[in-house]
């Protein structure tokens, strides 16, 4: 007899703002929204889950700090270009929308690891801005 599928995604409510979300990996399996992030967070920095929205605005705060503290000189150095690749980028995180064009933000730059020599707007390795 086949076992049935446990479906591992549990209904909470966020830590941040009490909405209701759905959390965890589907049985078709699916991975949980949350896993399209770059691992950031320790056990530590969270109580419990966020619901999307508050998730992506935490996570993007962490990134715009962390960001902020990146020099042309130690972009080379980020500790970003050695997270786990994604193939799905987030607005907000790794673009922003301009004039229906995506404008690639620091971040996806020193996930890439190295300049790409496009005069991107901010590219954190060009040395000519």
């Amino acid at each position: 007899m086949n076992e049935p599928l446990l479906n591992s995604v549990k209904k909470k409510n966020c830590s941040t703002c009490g909405n209701s979300f759905d959390c965890g990996d589907n049985p078709n399996g699916d991975k949980c929204w949350c896993n399209d992030f770059p691992p950031l967070f320790l056990p530590s920095d969270v109580i419990d889950c966020f619901c999307p929205s508050c998730f992506k605005e935490s996570c993007s705060a962490k990134i715009d700090e962390y960001v902020s503290t990146i020099t042309t000189e130690t972009a080379k150095e980020s500790r970003a270009k050695d997270l786990p690749k994604k193939t799905k980028l987030i607005e907000g995180i790794d673009y922003y929308l301009e004039n229906e064009n995506y404008v690639f933000k620091k971040w996806y730059h020193l996930k890439r690891g190295y300049c790409c020599k496009n005069n991107c707007r901010h590219c954190p390795y060009n040395t000519d801005k």
